[in-house]
Order: structure tokens, then sequence, then C-alpha cells
């Protein structure tokens, strides 16, 4: 039986994950991650009354578990970027398949549904602002999942190949890795109704996303480069920022997990929509009623 000693799972001493500051209890089976830590009270906005059993912040980490519709779900908040739903993945699985009080992994795993839900700019003309999207399959530029055993028995090791070869991707960078979300929870939150598609999920928001400000960037069509690959009659669909660090983790320890996206930005049209936020709030509802 596995043990992990504090220096590897750090638990605070009223018994929570050392970021995340959550308690065993209050983690549901169904869990909504998003970046903004402020959204995580509009989504809690729409739980039964009188459901809320907890509202904990630490740091970017903000946590509400409530029910909607009788479902018992948390809603996470994990800040921008994959190195922070490293940290996240990692403490929700330790919270759910870890005894804290014998820091033993338990024998009966407990698997977790995970919806990411976010913003992000289309990559392709035909998809138009504010679209719902879900990302079918995640492409890591961010490196996170290498650093862990079985990375390349869970991903696309085709579409990665064929990817580096067309966009001339930066050698230097961290080779990039290709995951599935899972299917079943896809056809489910996605219906008949969202756009499907892969997704890149960037390590930065400017430079590794093809924006120039006043640093050059070394592959200066790179976006272009993405608008055109094909694999298999895939496409690169759009841009965010955590995807692939969800769909890979979660794949490695046995939870279920996607991400849909609100449409915001169309980078080959050069157009934005700031005023997005209405359009998300009807994705958080359509989300909470299929998951």
């Amino acid at each position: 039986m596995k043990t992990f000693p504090a220096s590897q799972l750090i638990i605070n001493a009223d018994g929570s994950a050392f970021h995340l500051h959550l308690r065993p209890e209050f983690l549901a089976d169904k869990i909504i991650l998003v970046g903004d830590q402020d959204r995580v009270n509009m989504i809690a906005s729409f739980f039964d009354e009188g459901s809320i059993e907890c509202d904990i912040q630490s740091r970017e980490f903000h946590t509400i578990t409530g029910k909607f519709q009788g479902k018992r779900i948390s809603c996470v908040s994990t800040g921008i970027g994959t190195d922070n739903i490293d940290i996240v993945l990692n403490e929700l699985d330790a919270l759910a398949n870890i005894d804290f009080e014998t820091r033993t992994e338990k024998t009966q795993k407990r698997s977790l549904e995970i919806v990411r839900i976010g913003t992000c700019g289309a990559m392709q003309d035909d998809i138009p602002l504010g679209s719902f999207l879900v990302s079918q399959k995640s492409i890591g530029f961010d490196g996170v999942l290498s650093f862990y055993k079985g990375r390349d028995e869970i991903a696309d090791l085709g579409f990665e190949k064929a990817l580096i070869e067309f966009i001339h991707y930066p050698e230097k960078a961290a080779r990039p890795y290709v995951v599935a979300a899972n299917k079943e929870l896809v056809d489910r939150v996605a219906g008949n109704d969202m756009l499907r598609g892969c997704t890149i999920a960037a390590n930065g928001f400017y430079g590794p996303q093809g924006r120039v400000l006043r640093c050059d960037i070394a592959v200066p069509d790179i976006n272009e480069r993405i608008s055109n690959f094909r694999y298999e009659g895939q496409r690169i669909t759009n841009y965010e920022m955590e995807g692939s660090a969800i769909a890979g983790l979660s794949l490695l320890m046995g939870h279920k997990a996607m991400t849909v996206c609100c449409v915001i930005a169309q980078r080959k049209a050069e157009a934005a929509n700031t005023d997005y936020k209405p359009r998300i709030k009807e994705l958080v509802r359509t989300v909470l009623e299929r998951i």
C-alpha cells in the first residue's frame, strides 16, 4: 500500500489539502473548474437554496460545494495556466483517493467527473463568436504531462508527430502532447447543440498563442500553419490555456474530464467580444443541467 510522507503530501493543520484548503468531506463527485475565482460565486448562484456546504478561499483557489437540482457539485477556481492545473488535479485526486489520517492510498478508488468551463479563441473562419466549443482532444504546449509516467500510453503520438512537423514547432520548446477527453462525458455535455474540436492549451497568452507585441516570436506564421493543419480528418479549432493538463492528468488518475469554452475571440478575423458574460451564464446553466 502506498504511503505519502509530509514532504510529498502536505496537509494543513485543519486536515485540508495544502493549496485548496479543502477537506475531503467537502469534495463532490461532480466538479466544475473555472479560471476566475469570481466565477465560482456566479455558478453557486444557480445552486439550490440552502444547499451550500462550504465556501473556501485560498489564493486563487476558491471552492464552493452545493447542490443543483439535487446533484452535489463542487465548483473550484484554478487561476490561469496548466501549472495551476497540476496543483488542482493532484489535490482533488488526493482528497478523493488518499486517506488524510493515515496518509495511505485508499483501496477503493473514487472516480470524479470534471468539466472545465472557460473562454477561448477560435482558429477557424467558420467558428463564430459566442459559440460553445467542446474539446474532444486537447493539445498541450505546456509540457506538464511529460513529467508523469504513462504519458505516451495515453497520448495520440501520430497526431503529435504530424503537428510538430507541419507547424515547424520550436525545437527548444516542450514537446506537445495530444490527449482525448472522456467520450461519455463529452457526448452528455455537448449534446447535439455544441461544436466539437481539437484545442491547443498554450502555456502563455501572448507569444505561445502567436500574439506579437514588442517581442517577435520564433515562428511568425505559426497560427496560419495551425489553422491549415489536418490529421486524419481532424483540425485544430481553438486556443485556451488549461484543458490539456486536465485531460491528461485525469486520464492517468482514472477520472472523467473534458473542457468546454465560449468563443470570445476569432483569431483569423482578428475580432474579439469582451461582453461575453451573458453567454457564459448560458453555458454554465447548460453544463449544470447535463453534468
